[in-house]
């Protein structure tokens, strides 16, 4: 009969969440840190392009993390990164 393989240990992950469900946590927003901007087409690409310069993506996993287009050519999007690159 084939053993089956244990599963990952999980008590450091309850800890996390019960830290997290406590309020424990000192970060208002969770991980990361956000921002949402309402701009035209060409200033959101810039505005994006400047949060990539300046905390680059392999760093600080920076990403657009959702975005909508609304009347005429505004889009609004938020940016996600992390505070810091520790």
């Amino acid at each position: 009969m084939a053993k089956i393989p244990a599963g990952p240990p999980l008590e450091g992950l309850r800890r996390q969440i019960a830290r997290h469900r406590s309020g424990g946590t000192q970060r208002k927003d969770g991980l990361f840190v956000r921002e949402t901007f309402r701009l035209d087409r060409a200033h959101a690409r810039q505005k994006a392009q400047e949060w990539f310069d300046r905390w680059p993506k392999a760093a600080y996993w920076t990403e657009v993390e959702s975005w909508r287009q609304l009347e005429g050519d505004e889009i609004e999007f938020t940016m996600r990164r992390l505070p810091s690159a520790d």
